[in-house]
């Protein structure tokens, strides 16, 4: 199966996704939030670290889970951008693609 590069904006994406479940996690360590959430420790650390941009819905819904974060929280931070930092593409003409 050949996967298509991600855009800037999924790659963005995933970094604040990942950004999201480190601050969630806290000092609790990320062996025992992966177990209780039924995922391997290296999947979690892959989208912690934005390495996996777009993880798997009902992976992202068990970490959410085991951390208290509600999936409706979890896609408003997603697609929240940084306050002060200008979204990759922002001031061209390019199209927007629509997240599906």
């Amino acid at each position: 199966m050949v996967r298509l590069p991600l855009t800037s904006e999924e790659v963005e994406r995933g970094q604040r996704l990942g950004a999201l479940l480190r601050r969630a996690r806290g000092g609790r360590s990320m062996l025992e939030t992966a177990l209780d959430a039924r995922v391997s420790p290296e999947t979690l650390r892959k989208i912690e670290s934005g390495r996996v941009a777009t993880p798997a819905f009902p992976t992202i819904a068990a970490i959410a889970d085991v951390l208290g974060l509600s999936l409706d929280a979890v896609w408003a931070a997603m697609n929240q951008p940084e306050p002060g930092v200008e979204p990759a593409g922002a001031g061209g003409n390019e199209g927007e693609r629509l997240a599906s």
